[in-house]
């Protein structure tokens, strides 16, 4: 389909000016009179109870970090504390403006927008509302504590109670918090309340906060998003392609009326001119104004402005005017929120880096303390209504601690005892549920797809008569892979597709090619080149109930989205106690021919990362049950394809590739080929290679091999594999991925304890040499051959008759390569 946007040279070429305009700075006018009359007494007052509970909590942190105790309670806590005493302001005038539904995410510094966001959550609820939601979380493991521990008679008490109890449970690594205590402080989050997760990946919030964003927009669900992240996080690339994302210019001219606008995420940058101890503006950052980013970005600047973070009216009014942007389609915003760290970055923190003539002149005009003091001069409350308040909190914050350290109802996980539990928190190993599935919006039925029905006059079979189809003629691997897109999206309307030349082009390697006349815009569209972005956008998306199906062009790229692949996709999953689900299926391709950093398969450095299901399907009829199976389960999935594959048609499974649907079992390899005398186990397109290296030991030296295609790394069933290693006695191990480092030497390992007794030779493993990738003319120098893999039998397994093996090193690498790196 041809793009609908000309680019006319007369007008890219015509000379003119571009005006990036103005951006505020502190703009905001105080007026209690007129806050008071708009907010009301009653919430004006809260604002500074909400701020006193937010501090009073790192009090008690920073209290038991440094001497073990808060008011007579003793605990020592093993684990970090990054504190924002003095940003309590900011916070809490974020939080003020958000219901329920809106989502926060933050940084490693949030438990103040994790207790602000759920005291503002709870102040906008009813028991009615909410006490259902509390109740069920983590099959009320937090309720019946507070019940028994923390009840209280009236309904936002109680609810408080259970905030605060949950986060200090939390933070203190018990079963009972809100992450079960695999989060802890830096990762906490509590999506009932509108509190989604808090990243120690400085910046790491800004794509997650994207694609919660993206599910609103492209599900027409309510709600705004915000990315709390502090102004060190400016300086990295995942926030800055996260900006840009958020703004693309298709959402606001090419998406149908519904789905139009700009993606409605307040990037709230809590700007408190440190990283760790580098100051930004003057030292690390180029800029000398936060809020000037927001002009490189889009038409309206992203609405940036910097506002002052010590006045929370301030903030309130900020996010107000971002909330009205956002719901005229003008998202994403920029908030610079100005503000100032009095604690250090830890308890450990001396704060080495900073004079205290410049904590002196922030501590004179503490957040709290000129609230109040306001607050008491215009006659909004009485002079001792701080103290109280300041009393309450204290007794809230000391009642949650108490529990919450009292093992007899607060215990830990037992990982050790029982090894099950990380298990089932790990991966889920659930599927949708087909009867509360959305039927997916297309924009033809699919049984009147045309390149679904020119599919379907292909042979099932690639070979016929002996001989093997050109991909014409049969459903190759390219194939596969469309039928099984095309079902699952049709059965599903959450399953959206993003990724780099994904729609007009078909996919740069034309799976998707016939998509865009079956899907819209908003479930098939092309993302920027921003890696990092198209992935920590998915996590987000899947984590506020989407399904996404998204892609890395190469598997090289790998390394642009490392982050966002293996700590925020393999990982929330289990960080949440198993509490919530990754449901998303990412593709990488995995090429060859093209050198050094276009070839390399790095499918054995991702199953390194637990948390991460690893799929890599080598046939077509296992190409379309095993992304079919990807597609409706509930775990995050990365599916690796070789572009050596995509033409290539069936010729593995005699029945070929079934018409209808079908899913394959992940984690359960397939024995290809039987044979007695010899096991060779493969990873991806190495199979084919495999199957004529045992034709060829079979013809000439007898040797009969049994082929088994792993199909996935994790999980992996060792089941067929000992089996076969039982009968044969032998075992060779084969992949595209560089030797060293291979997932296949901790299959070889496993295989040499668990079935030391059958073998007759050690096991070996062949790989890609640890070399860079060569170019096409040399990769067969580089990539295991069938002659590599007869090599390896002759040398290291039991010498063949006749046989002459090639000069050089073998593909199972040698002491002196190893010696030199190589």
């Amino acid at each position: 389909m041809a793009k609908e946007i000309l680019i006319d040279p007369a007008d890219v070429r015509r000379r003119s000016e571009t005006s990036l305009g103005s951006i505020a700075v502190n703009a905001y006018e105080p007026d209690l009179q007129r806050e008071v009359a708009q907010h009301g007494a009653a919430a004006v007052e809260r604002i500074g109870r909400d701020m006193l509970l937010v501090r009073e909590f790192e009090l008690m942190l920073n209290a038991i970090k440094r001497e073990g105790a808060y008011l007579g309670v003793e605990y020592v806590h093993a684990g970090p504390a990054h504190l924002s005493i003095g940003q309590e302001a900011t916070a809490v005038g974020q939080a003020f403006t958000l219901d329920v539904d809106d989502k926060v995410f933050g940084s490693h510094r949030s438990h103040g927008e994790v207790v602000a966001k759920g005291l503002s959550a709870i102040s906008r609820s009813t028991a009615e509302s909410l006490n259902g939601a509390l109740e069920a979380w983590s099959d009320g493991a937090i309720w019946n504590v507070v019940q028994d521990r923390l009840a209280a008679a009236d309904f936002e008490q109680q609810a408080i109670n259970y905030l605060m109890y949950g986060m200090t449970a939390e933070t203190f690594g018990r079963r009972t918090g809100f992450n079960r205590g695999l989060g802890g402080s830096m990762h906490a989050f509590f999506p009932p309340l509108g509190i989604y997760p808090n990243n120690a990946i400085v910046g790491g919030s800004a794509p997650l906060a994207t694609g919660a964003a993206l599910y609103n927009r492209l599900r027409a669900q309510p709600g705004i998003v915000v990315a709390s992240i502090g102004d060190a996080s400016t300086g990295t690339g995942p926030v800055w392609e996260s900006f840009n994302f958020a703004g693309m210019a298709q959402l606001d001219r090419l998406m149908d009326e519904r789905h139009r606008g700009g993606l409605p995420v307040v990037f709230f940058i809590v700007n408190n001119f440190y990283g760790m101890g580098g100051q930004t503006i003057g030292e690390t950052m180029a800029y000398e104004r936060l809020a000037r980013i927001g002009a490189g970005i889009n038409a309206h600047n992203m609405h940036a402005q910097t506002i002052d973070g010590n006045n929370p009216f301030a903030v309130i009014d900020a996010m107000e005017s971002a909330r009205r942007h956002i719901e005229e389609g003008e998202g994403p915003v920029l908030i610079d929120c100005q503000t100032y760290r009095l604690s250090g970055h830890s308890p450990s923190d001396a704060s080495s880096y900073r004079t205290k003539d410049e904590v002196d002149l922030w501590s004179a005009i503490d957040p709290i303390t000129s609230y109040f003091a306001r607050l008491v001069d215009g006659g909004v409350i009485a002079a001792g209504r701080h103290d109280e308040l300041k009393s309450w909190a204290e007794q809230t914050v000391r009642a949650a601690l108490e529990v919450a350290i009292d093992g007899s109802v607060s215990p830990r996980l037992n990982l050790r005892r029982d090894p099950e539990v990380m298990a089932d928190l790990t991966f889920n190993n659930t599927v949708v549920d087909p009867l509360t599935t959305p039927a997916g919006e297309t924009t033809v039925p699919l049984d009147e797809l045309p390149h679904r029905l020119s599919i379907a006059k292909k042979s099932r079979v690639g070979v016929v008569d002996g001989k093997i189809l050109s991909g014409a003629k049969a459903v190759t691997f390219r194939d596969a892979l469309f039928e099984a897109i095309t079902s699952a999206t049709a059965k599903d309307d959450r399953i959206t597709l993003w990724g780099e030349e994904n729609r007009d082009w078909g996919g740069s390697f034309g799976v998707y090619r016939g998509l865009t006349e079956f899907l819209p815009r908003h479930r098939l569209f092309n993302s920027p080149i921003s890696e990092a972005a198209i992935v920590g956008a998915g996590v987000g998306f899947a984590l506020s109930g989407g399904r996404p199906l998204v892609e890395l062009m190469y598997a090289d790229f790998i390394g642009r989205a490392g982050d966002e692949i293996f700590n925020q996709m393999a990982k929330w999953q289990a960080m949440s106690g198993g509490l919530i689900e990754v449901p998303m299926v990412l593709r990488v391709s995995v090429g060859a021919k093209y050198g050094a950093q276009h070839s390399q398969d790095w499918s054995s450095m991702v199953a390194t990362v637990p948390g991460l299901k690893v799929v890599f399907p080598a046939t077509a009829r296992d190409a379309k049950g095993l992304l079919a199976s990807a597609l409706i389960g509930n775990d995050p999935v990365l599916f690796f394809e070789s572009q050596r594959l995509y033409d290539l048609p069936e010729t593995v499974h005699q029945d070929g590739v079934p018409a209808e649907d079908y899913v394959t079992e992940i984690g359960t390899p397939n024995i290809v080929r039987e044979g007695g005398d010899l096991t060779i186990l493969t990873v991806g397109a190495a199979l084919y290679r495999a199957l004529d290296a045992a034709q060829e030991l079979e013809e000439r030296y007898g040797l009969r091999a049994e082929v088994i295609d792993a199909r996935t790394l994790v999980p992996f069933d060792y089941t067929d594999l000992l089996a076969s290693v039982e009968k044969t006695g032998r075992l060779i191990c084969v992949s595209d991925a560089n030797l060293r480092g291979s997932w296949l030497n901790t299959v070889a390992a496993k295989v040499g304890v668990e079935a030391f007794d059958a073998l007759d030779a050690p096991v070996v493993v062949l790989g890609a040499r640890n070399w860079i990738a060569p170019p096409a003319e040399l990769e067969w120098e580089f990539f295991v051959t069938p002659a590599d893999i007869i090599d390896a039998v002759h040398n290291r397994i039991v010498p063949l008759v006749g046989h002459v093996a090639q000069e050089g090193p073998g593909a199972d690498g040698t002491l002196d390569e190893s010696a030199r790196g190589i």
